[in-house]
């Protein structure tokens, strides 16, 4: 087992060195998180198109609709 840690001066209690290695472990999980996708379809430009027209009953009064 391999040290990752070493205390170089001072004499570091078990709990500075227990607070010492939360502190590095927290940093580093949230380093690792992937960025989450940001949902920008509300900018998209064909989000105001038409849909298609469906040839049937009421086709022409749905042609002038929104």
């Amino acid at each position: 087992m391999t040290a990752h840690l070493r205390i170089v001066r001072g004499d570091a209690t078990a709990e500075e060195i227990a607070a010492l290695v939360a502190v590095v472990a927290t940093r580093h999980a949230q380093a690792e998180r992937p960025a989450e996708p940001k949902n920008e379809s509300w900018r998209n430009p064909a989000r105001a198109m038409r849909k298609p027209l469906a040839p049937g009953k009421s086709a022409w009064r749905n042609s002038v609709l929104p």
